[in-house]
């Protein structure tokens, strides 16, 4: 049997994240096995995306900034690896629909609600994205906190808290960005938590 690009990617990763950093996973039954997920997670490095990839036991599909499809390496690889585009600094009407095409579809997303990297390592207000796909979609919203700081040989912790009931947030009607505070308060206990 021939392993696919994502997971061989996979297995290369976390190979050498695991023992560089020390990544310690908590909570990966959070994640139901099946149906429609939105991994919401804090962001405070570049190599966030890998490690919530390696760590999660289904395949992610994450949003990525559109100039990385740009970059010579990396517009071979991203799409392979279930990476899709979206414009930053606006709202990107085109991921939106795809990404809410693969939660029906039952595939999960994994989001960074921030944005973009936290310079501080704190978190930080989250964009109404996150909130749309929660409040859009009929999917799972599960919360990840991911604890650092990234340094060799000191641990890391990825830990993904128990899915947030959203079906009552959806009757309620809420606006995206109330929606996206309610995520980033789960990140936020999970990061006091564990830490």
């Amino acid at each position: 049997m021939t392993l696919d690009f994502y997971t061989f990617g996979k297995n290369v990763v976390k190979g050498v994240l695991t023992p560089a950093y020390r990544v310690k996973t908590l909570g990966k039954e959070n994640i139901p096995k099946e149906g429609g997920v939105l991994i919401c997670a804090n962001h405070i490095d570049n190599l966030d995306p890998p490690v919530v990839g390696m760590t999660s036991p289904r395949d992610i599909h994450f949003m990525a900034k559109e100039e990385l499809f740009h970059a010579p390496i990396l517009k071979g690889i991203l799409p392979r690896v279930n990476a899709f585009p979206v414009k930053r600094g606006n709202s990107d009407r085109e991921s939106l629909r795809k990404g809410l095409k693969l939660l029906k579809e039952g595939k999960v997303i994994g989001l960074f609600p921030e944005g973009t990297r936290s310079k501080t390592g704190e978190l930080q207000e989250g964009l109404a994205g996150a909130g749309f796909f929660a409040l859009r979609s009929e999917a799972v919203i599960v919360p990840c906190a991911i604890i650092g700081p990234y340094r060799l040989l000191r641990p890391l912790k990825v830990v993904y808290g128990p899915p947030i009931d959203f079906k009552e947030y959806r009757e309620k009607r809420i606006s995206a960005d109330e929606a996206t505070k309610i995520v980033m308060g789960h990140i936020g206990k999970l990061i006091s938590e564990h830490k």
